[in-house]
């Protein structure tokens, strides 16, 4: 496939479908061990983190897989140590947390938009390592993504939001702010890696200029670094009914009459 072309919608739920297979039994993995894991999902805006993030848990029971989304932090939470309210939503055994954008957000967002000082900045890009170390330490299976696009993407993706009703609540006046700011954000993504892609804590970096393909590398490389997730699922039955089939009967309230499809 050339750089040009983009994968096509049925050929993407082609290659999905196992790949679904594979992460239920992740999941079923995960329960039956009590193990816990926690991936981080961060990149450029319009990248393709809800995408990316759909497409891992849409098969999965929303009870033991959950996405953290976190908005700005309160008056209080800013008056906390920098981690606490990540710590707050971190997974208990047999649980899958994913987070939409993390505790890096002081890196990228908050550093290049001055939320943060430089100092803030400078203690964080220090204390991350060591805390992911703690996490690890703990057993926790830790996985953090970077999803990646050019500029044009990102213009093109932004214009869409723009223009379609249905994701005009994606862009946010944050977003349109930050688009001048490309090439700093690339240099807040540089200094990031360099001082937090550790043996313990490894990144991966993942090309989301086509989508559904960058979707389905993650999910490859997500399923190829976990260990042997091979767990039978349990043996159900379910016997035949001793009688006829009943149709639903009420008496206090009827369902609401159809609307006309056309």
């Amino acid at each position: 496939m050339s750089k040009e072309e983009k994968l096509g919608r049925k050929d993407y739920e082609k290659l999905l479908e196992p790949m679904e297979e594979e992460l239920v039994g992740m999941a079923r993995w995960a329960q039956k061990k009590g193990a816990r894991i926690v991936i981080l999902f961060e990149g450029r805006d319009t990248a393709g983190k809800g995408g990316a993030i759909k497409a891992v848990s849409g098969q999965l029971n929303p009870r033991q897989c959950r996405t953290v989304a976190l908005a700005a932090p309160s008056e209080r939470e800013q008056g906390q140590w920098y981690f606490q309210r990540y710590v707050d939503h971190l997974p208990a055994k047999g649980e899958i947390v994913l987070f939409d954008r993390s505790w890096y957000n002081r890196a990228g967002v908050e550093k290049v938009m001055g939320y943060a000082t430089e100092d803030e900045v400078d203690a964080f890009l220090r204390h991350a390592p060591t805390f992911e170390k703690m996490l690890i330490d703990d057993d926790i299976l830790l996985f953090k993504y970077w999803l990646s696009c050019d500029q044009d993407k990102q213009e093109e993706r932004l214009h869409e939001r723009l223009d379609d009703p249905l994701k005009r609540w994606k862009l946010s006046p944050v977003d349109i702010a930050a688009r001048d700011k490309y090439g700093e954000y690339t240099k807040a993504r540089e200094a990031m890696l360099k001082a937090t892609h550790t043996d313990h804590a490894p990144w991966t970096l993942v090309d989301f200029n086509d989508q559904r393909l960058g979707r389905l590398i993650l999910i490859r490389d997500l399923l190829a670094r976990l260990p042997d997730t091979k767990v039978e699922a349990p043996e159900l039955d379910l016997p035949p009914l001793d009688a006829e089939p009943k149709r639903e009967k009420f008496g206090v309230l009827e369902p609401i009459k159809p609307f006309p499809l056309s």
